[in-house]
């Protein structure tokens, strides 16, 4: 089984970067291949975790963050990017978390492939 890290940076508005690696990221976890898909959120794209967040074309971006969470990929929020936010108190989407710097070392180096948006 295939092991993928996607990385967005991407915020959840401004451009469809971000509404591009969730697309990618559904395609993955729902293929027959069944690939171990890891989604961590870093910089602007912490905000992605808050619920009701919209993308670049007004889509919302809540329901395809839950479909991905009901497929078991696990999505994580950098701690130092929400905290910069101001992100780290406020809840997030359930089924998302707060990972540290150390969760996307280990996630890298467990990866067959890395993803960056």
């Amino acid at each position: 089984m295939q092991n993928i890290l996607i990385i967005i940076h991407a915020a959840p508005y401004g451009s469809e970067r971000c509404l591009s690696a969730l697309r990618l990221a559904s395609a993955l976890a729902g293929s027959d291949q069944k690939p171990e898909v890891r989604i961590f959120l870093m910089s602007d794209a912490t905000v992605l975790g808050l619920p009701n967040q919209i993308d670049g074309t007004g889509n919302g971006l809540q329901g395809m963050v839950e479909q991905l969470v009901a497929q078991d990929v696990d999505i994580r929020l950098c701690r130092t990017c929400a905290q910069a936010r101001g992100l780290s108190d406020l809840p997030l989407i359930p089924g998302l978390a707060i990972g540290t710097l150390v969760e996307l070392a280990e996630a890298t180096l467990a990866a067959d492939k890395v993803i960056t948006f």
